[in-house]
């Protein structure tokens, strides 16, 4: 027969460390984030520009006109709406959880090194425009790519931002 007077017991389950459930992205998902970035950024902003181009380079050619095309402005029209768009969607991606277009695609995300989220100036300010200041530098942005080479898988702009890339 149970005491009714014992102490109620309860199974109590060991949890996992929150921080060992934490997995950097690997190297080559990151690459291909950048790469898709470069990818998308081309595809909204230089593709226009340069269709402009060709169609008002070979509309002068086929009329013998030295004018101006409209075609020329209508593809750097097209192509300053696009860089509004792209800049948008990053601001906004970077501020909601830490990714780029390209980041939210492979499902990888920024996160500070305690695991917080990043400030939009620590995501953007420092790891894009100061390493784009610094990247005057020669060799700067080889010597960038290979920190990812550690352990930490950190490359030169994440210990700059404190930051790490993580599975998301």
């Amino acid at each position: 027969m149970a005491n009714p007077y014992a102490p109620p017991r309860a199974v109590v389950r060991d949890i996992a460390d929150p921080s060992a459930l934490v997995t950097a992205a690997d190297r080559g998902t990151r690459l291909g984030a950048s790469i898709l970035d470069g990818i998308i950024f081309g595809a909204m902003v230089y593709v226009p520009m340069m269709f402009g181009a060709i169609v008002s380079g070979a509309t002068a050619a086929a009329t013998g006109a030295s004018d101006p095309n409209p075609m020329a402005a209508v593809g750097v029209g097209v192509a300053v709406i696009g860089f509004i768009v792209y800049c948008w969607l990053t601001i906004m991606y970077m501020q909601r959880n830490g990714q780029s277009i390209g980041k939210k695609l492979l499902g990888i995300k920024i996160v500070r090194t305690d695991g917080s989220p990043g400030s939009l100036w620590r995501l953007i300010g420092l790891r894009t425009v100061v390493n784009g200041l610094i990247s005057i530098v020669p060799l700067y942005a080889l010597v960038d790519s290979l920190f990812i080479f550690g352990e930490t898988r950190q490359c030169l702009h994440d210990r700059i931002a404190d930051t790490v890339v993580l599975k998301a």
